[in-house]
């Protein structure tokens, strides 16, 4: 994928995941803060709980403990 290319309004299904696939509880705070300066909350948890990126489960509670909403996970756990 280009970055040049990519739009902050027409890609945030694409940015939102990508920009938290990698995060880990140490660097998860910076990830999430650089996100909030372009996307509200609402559209954050929209494309995470909608992706078909594979964001883990754990960043998935990590989001909603941030906003204070139900965790939610992306995979049943076995």
């Amino acid at each position: 994928m280009d970055l040049n290319t990519l739009s902050l309004s027409k890609d945030k299904d694409i940015i939102i995941p990508r920009a938290l696939f990698a995060t880990t509880e140490e660097t998860f705070a910076t990830d999430i803060a650089r996100l909030e300066q372009f996307y509200p909350k609402t559209q954050i948890l929209k494309y995470l709980k909608t992706t078909k990126e594979r964001i883990s489960n754990e960043v998935c509670a990590l989001v909603a403990i941030r906003y204070n909403v139900p965790v939610f996970a992306r995979f049943k756990q076995v």
